[in-house]
């Protein structure tokens, strides 16, 4: 039997309805899921994030609704940073950060979680590119009698764009060494997320240093966002493997559309 692993954005909640429903449906082992929202004692469902002229709608306790629509599996929060977000002119304090959610039967072996970029900010946002994090799990496949290795991390956004920069060189460097305290040798490793780089960054070379490589570029798939994104380039979200997994499919889901970011859907063994 297969490993199913997704990996997903999910846009601060803002699809709600169709995102909870196929976070169900999808049927997945493994969650790695990004901008996720938790906002202790707050007064409304939905509640409206502001930058710079900006507002973004977004649910106030996305994770714990994720975690109560999957009752089966075990559930992981890391925050990057406590800011203001605003229920009309009220501020109100969020979290905001990564969640991965396993099945209760692979038993989570080992964990790493920390800082890719910046530090953890308990008193806002931060200036821009804002602290970023990442998590990683060790856990172990019962029927397949084999350990793998998952990361995720949700790259820190540049103002300027998506190109490589010191910061972008010195976040991957950050990964790698992150998942060299869980990773065991030449066990099955998948690193995936939305690290918000091109095809071809320095991010690749170092995780190459891993054994990985990329199943979104070296198969062809040249988009990774849904309608709700009317931007170029269409590169963000990836998924990455070493030579031990055994990829039975990979699919960028394109529907249904469940945020600004495709699914990345692996099922492995």
């Amino acid at each position: 039997m297969a490993l199913r692993i997704v990996s997903l954005n999910v846009w601060g909640g803002l699809l709600h309805g169709p995102l909870m429903q196929y976070l169900v449906d999808v049927d997945a082992d493994v969650l790695c899921l990004q901008e996720v929202t938790r906002t202790e004692d707050a007064p409304s469902e939905w509640l409206v994030y502001r930058d710079h002229g900006v507002e973004l709608p977004q649910r106030a306790n996305l994770f714990e609704e994720i975690a109560a629509a999957l009752p089966m599996h075990d559930a992981f929060f890391s925050p990057t940073a406590r800011g203001d977000v605003f229920d009309g002119d009220r501020r109100i304090a969020s979290e905001f950060g990564l969640a991965t959610f396993v099945r209760k039967s692979y038993p989570v072996i080992g964990q790493a979680s920390g800082f890719v970029h910046g530090e953890f900010s308990a008193d806002g946002w931060g200036p821009h590119p804002r602290s970023r994090n990442a998590h990683c799990i060790r856990i172990f496949d019962y029927e397949g009698g084999f350990p793998v290795t998952i990361a995720h991390m949700h790259g820190l956004r540049d103002m300027d764009g998506k190109g490589d920069t010191p910061a972008r060189r010195d976040q991957a460097d950050a990964l790698v060494e992150l998942i060299r305290h869980v990773h065991k040798g030449n066990e099955k490793l998948v690193v995936c997320g939305d690290f918000n780089v091109l095809p071809g960054s320095v991010t690749f070379d170092s995780l190459g240093a891993l054994g990985l490589s990329d199943l979104v570029t070296s198969r062809g798939h040249r988009d990774t966002r849904t309608s709700y994104y009317r931007k170029e380039p269409r590169f963000a979200d990836y998924m990455l493997v070493t030579s031990a997994v055994e990829v039975i499919e990979f699919d960028p889901v394109a529907e249904p559309e469940v945020s600004d970011h495709r699914a990345l859907l692996l099922d492995m063994r």
